[in-house]
């Protein structure tokens, strides 16, 4: 073993030729079947290391089926070269299907079918017409005509129990009684034979088999086509197990009947109470399959459904109402998504389990939220077009993305687009900057369940008696909430996060707010392609609404503002009007001082939006007196904030803040240009006080230059107030595509030129 340790571990790691003596190959051979497992795993895995064997040896090992087992198996797998040699794998394979007990061991078998099962995988063309009927025929006998007598020497029991007095014995159903119908995986018993264990192989890769056997060559597809119109009508029940017309049907058919046969008896046989309570995984597994098998045969052959669904409605309603089956309760959606509307079936019931039960109860549960979001993603277009439930549960699903982020992000950015409508934008949006105060409130709805939870210090946490509170409990009962329509949002917000201030440095609330900014760019893509102006303009007010209610965690409020100021540009440049229509709310948010020095990135693109849509060519409704008190109101902040030092605990306002009020002021007495004198004044002033040095509102000399440099280049445009409009306000036609930013065209040289003409040394 430890050379053929170190033999891998120099394979692994040569860059030369991995090639290996014919001697040494031919050696290691053997091993492949060594009784000891630790010597097959290492001679298969330093074999496949190796270049692929010669034809001779090659031909060795598959003629030595009788001795399979699964690292031989990967072994030949890996070392296949084309088709040809997969088929001819599969035929030696299928061959030894054929052979009895007394041929070869019949562990040989058992590892037969999970290595055909990996062929269908990775290459089912490989495998020919005869090869289907072959094996879908040795399926059937395994799944439905397995022995139901106890294997391993089993005893009847009784005082005399010697070799001559043991009797076959039953097996048994799952409470015990003896087995009335034929054998399946549920089955009980001390011993099982050998076609018994056929049975569970065959069934644990039957729906493999059934999803893959349409995707291989055909050549008898429309004979199979023929004979399934000819023999449907004489299937008329499920008395037809061994009826003649069964055995009439074509291969593929009767495995379809038989698969559908196996699962309704699963499914009778879950109905028994268990004596084991370790049988009770395996019922729920057993289940899984079954109801994704009949899903699957209901697909092909639609004359199914209706003798399926009742089966399948009696099974949701026994377990409908315990959500430790909520494995198995996935399936039944997805069967009830696939054919309810074909058999006419009510499917209200199961749609609030999803998206109400599941969701609200078993956040926490990891795999439920992977699989109940593979379903989402799965099953997407059905879901908008026939489940109206859908779209109006995402406060319960972000429940998942708030609980656990990191593992469901991706799912979300799948999901998230089909979430937006235009009824449901406004409130998405409103829960999305609210999922860390989400995280934060499921994690106290874990604990107020628990004893007190105390920090070291004995201090108890002021959220969790907030959470326990009858007089605040309506906030967080918000938050929980598990369908959209009961608001956009609450009135006390800033009291909720004060509330929960404690939280802002939880680890799943930390990992959830540095999800909501990626979540939110997808969000606003998706919203422009569906938003009217009258959508547009809500969303502008929210964004300067909530820009100052987030809970306060320092890197998500600057990751939430630089998102606001991207999208709500892109909403303007996409409808100028909206700048006019909101005119008041935008001139009140930037006419606030106090925005400039805690909302500088929002605030920068709000002057900036105003200064260029505010203008006749971008809505006629533009008046002089609208750009009159937006100018007086963007000169009073710009003249506060360059007068005077900031606020204690404030950094000096950034530099492009400065620069883009004076940019905004200039275009606005462009457009009217008895605004012109007040600007200029301001900018000759700037240009005075700067001389003296150090300004207490800027620090760095640099930034003070830049300022300055941007003051001059505006006061020289303003002198001639008809060439500044037409630099600051271009006609369209100019600015697609911008001339005044192509180096390469005369407009650079012709600015720099006026610059330095009008200019006063």
């Amino acid at each position: 073993m430890d050379s053929l340790q170190r033999l891998h571990l120099i394979l692994s790691a040569t860059k030369f030729t991995r090639t290996l003596p014919a001697e040494l190959q031919k050696g290691l051979l053997p091993l492949l079947s060594s009784p000891v497992e630790q010597l097959q795993l290492l001679s298969s895995a330093v074999l496949r290391e190796t270049l692929p064997l010669s034809g001779e040896e090659l031909n060795y090992t598959q003629e030595d089926v009788l001795q399979l087992n699964s690292h031989t198996a990967a072994l030949l797998l890996s070392q296949a070269g084309s088709r040809a040699d997969l088929s001819s794998l599969c035929a030696q394979l299928l061959r030894s299907l054929e052979s009895r007990q007394s041929d070869g061991p019949t562990h040989s078998l058992m590892q037969t079918l999970p290595i055909l099962n990996t062929i269908i995988t990775h290459s089912p063309e490989c495998l020919t017409e005869d090869h289907l009927t072959l094996l879908s025929k040795k399926i059937v006998d395994w799944l439905r005509y397995a022995s139901i007598t106890q294997g391993g020497g089993a005893s009847s029991g009784g005082f005399f129990t010697g070799p001559r007095s043991r009797q076959p014995v039953p097996t048994a159903e799952l409470d015990g009684t003896v087995s009335g119908d034929f054998f399946t995986v549920l089955c009980v018993g001390q011993g099982f034979t050998d076609d018994q264990w056929m049975n569970v192989y065959s069934f644990s890769m039957l729906r493999h088999w059934l999803l893959t056997y349409h995707s291989v060559p055909s050549g008898s597809t429309i004979a199979d086509a023929d004979d399934r119109s000819e023999v449907d009508g004489s299937v008329v029940s499920m008395v037809s197990a061994t009826s003649s017309s069964s055995r009439l049907l074509p291969p593929k058919e009767r495995l379809r009947e038989k698969a559908f046969q196996y699962c309704l008896r699963l499914i009778e046989q879950s109905d028994r109470s268990e004596c084991v309570c370790e049988t009770r995984g395996k019922k729920t597994l057993c289940l899984v399959e079954a109801v994704c098998i009949l899903d699957c045969v209901c697909v092909e052959d639609t004359s199914l459904v209706y003798r399926t669904f009742p089966c399948v409605k009696a099974l949701f309603g026994r377990l409908s109402s315990d959500l430790t089956f909520a494995r198995v309760l996935l399936p039944i959606a997805q069967f009830y998504l696939n054919h309810g509307e074909m058999a006419t079936v009510d499917c209200e019931s199961v749609w609030k389990l999803v998206f109400g039960r599941f969701p609200a109860e078993l956040f926490n549960s990891p795999f439920l939220a992977h699989e109940l979001l593979r379903f989402l993603r799965l099953n997407l277009e059905s879901l908008q077009l026939r489940v109206p439930e859908y779209t109006r549960s995402f406060p319960n699903l972000l429940k998942f993305l708030a609980w656990d982020s990191p593992a469901v992000v991706d799912d979300f950015v799948d999901l998230l687009p089909s979430l937006v409508t235009a009824e449901t934008a406004v409130e998405l949006l409103h829960t999305m900057l609210d999922l860390p105060c989400l995280s934060a409130t499921l994690l106290l709805q874990l604990r107020s369940t628990c004893s007190p939870i105390s920090e070291p210090g004995g201090r108890g946490l002021l959220s969790l008696d907030a959470f326990r509170s009858a007089s605040l409990r309506g906030l967080f009962l918000y938050l929980l909430r598990t369908e959209a329509g009961s608001g956009d949002t609450i009135d006390r917000l800033s009291t909720l996060h004060e509330l929960l201030a404690e939280a802002a440095d939880w680890p799943r609330v930390v990992q959830c707010a540095q999800t909501v900014p990626v979540l939110l760019h997808i969000f606003f893509s998706a919203v422009v392609t569906i938003a009217d102006e009258k959508l547009s303009a809500h969303l502008i007010l929210v964004m300067l609404e909530r820009s100052s209610l987030l809970l306060n965690i320092p890197t998500y409020i600057k990751e939430i503002h630089r998102v606001f100021s991207c999208h709500l540009l892109r909403l303007c440049k996409l409808r100028p009007s909206l700048v006019v229509d909101q005119s008041h709310e935008l001139l009140e948010f930037a006419g606030t001082t106090a925005n400039v020095y805690s909302k500088e990135e929002i605030y920068t693109h709000v002057v900036w939006a105003l200064g260029e849509y505010l203008s006749v060519s971008s809505d006629s409704r533009c008046s002089v007196r609208l750009i009159t008190s937006c100018f007086e109101a963007l000169e009073a902040v710009l003249f506060e904030i360059t007068s005077s030092a900031p606020p204690p605990g404030a950094a000096c306002p950034v530099p492009r803040v400065i620069t883009t009020l004076m940019s905004a002021l200039a275009k606005l007495a462009s457009r009217s240009h008895d605004l012109i004198p007040r600007v200029s004044l301001f900018l000759s002033k700037l240009r005075t006080v700067t001389r003296g040095g150090s300004v207490a509102w800027c620090t760095d000399e640099e930034d003070l230059v830049a300022i300055v440099m941007r003051g001059e280049e505006l006061w020289s445009l303003l002198k001639t107030p008809g060439v500044a409009q037409s630099v600051l306000t271009p006609p369209p036609h100019v600015t697609t595509p911008q001339w005044h930013r192509d180096t390469n065209l005369s407009m650079p040289l012709q600015l720099r030129t006026l610059t330095s003409l009008t200019h006063t040394q």
